[in-house]
């Protein structure tokens, strides 16, 4: 049984969360979250036009993108020049699942937003902080097409959150790091609504099946974590 986390934290505590809104000027929301030593970079962009499956129909539509750049990992990462990799894929599909759960695409009306998602540094939890960040992101876009009188500021639902839990060595871990989650028996990647709705799970068992008792207790555990970083954004848009 371990004693301590690498970071000296509690098994139950989130890692320190920063959000910097605008970290860059042009987008229509911007903003730098970290948290513990993980770093992405959220901006979403707005365009006035949807899908083909979605002409006509009076709503929008809301998409991710997901990059880890070259050195944001302890050794060189290629870039993706010959084709998205499966794990990309697959992290941009739940950054774009989770953020729709936070807006309300009637009230959108007919226009896009992609949020694109750049990992500056990773140490765990990338696709959780996107999705954390991705909504204070979408949330400062929304906010300023509302002031224009684009948008009803209630296109914008309750925030949505994510973070991950695990198990190292027999013990529940909020909020992963890397050399935690790289050793991890169990891990849990879970998004959800202010009000604890979930919106995606994400589980695996490395080597060993896991219990339905320890399967309730890590998403008591993530909907613990995900109140604290719900609670971190609402006092950052305030």
């Amino acid at each position: 049984m371990m004693n301590t986390r690498p970071d000296g934290r509690r098994f139950d505590e989130v890692r320190p969360v920063k959000f910097t809104l605008d970290y860059v000027e042009y987008p229509e929301g911007s903003v730098l979250i970290e948290q513990g030593r993980t770093r992405v970079l959220c901006n979403v962009s707005v365009e006035e036009t949807v899908p083909a499956w979605l002409i006509g129909r009076g709503k929008g539509w809301l998409t991710a993108e997901y990059a880890l750049l070259p050195r944001s990992t302890h050794t060189r990462t290629l870039r993706e020049e010959r084709g998205l990799q499966g794990r990309t894929q697959e992290i941009r599909r739940i950054i774009g699942r989770s953020l729709r759960a936070a807006v309300d695409l009637e009230k959108l009306g007919e226009r896009t937003l992609i949020v694109d998602c750049d990992v500056i540094q990773a140490d765990g939890g990338t696709r959780t902080a996107a999705i954390t960040g991705g909504y204070v992101a979408i949330a400062l876009a929304i906010r300023r097409l509302s002031e224009r009188g684009v948008v009803p500021a209630e296109a914008l639902k309750p925030p949505v959150a994510a973070i991950s839990v695990g198990v190292v060595e027999g013990n529940l871990l909020l909020d992963l790091c890397y050399a935690e989650d790289a050793v991890a028996e169990v891990d849990l990647n879970v998004a959800m609504t202010e009000d604890g709705k979930l919106v995606e799970v994400q589980g695996t068992a490395e080597g060993k099946a896991f219990s339905r008792e320890t399967f309730d207790r890590m998403l008591n555990l993530a909907a613990c974590g995900i109140a604290h970083l719900v609670g971190r954004q609402r006092e950052t848009l305030a």
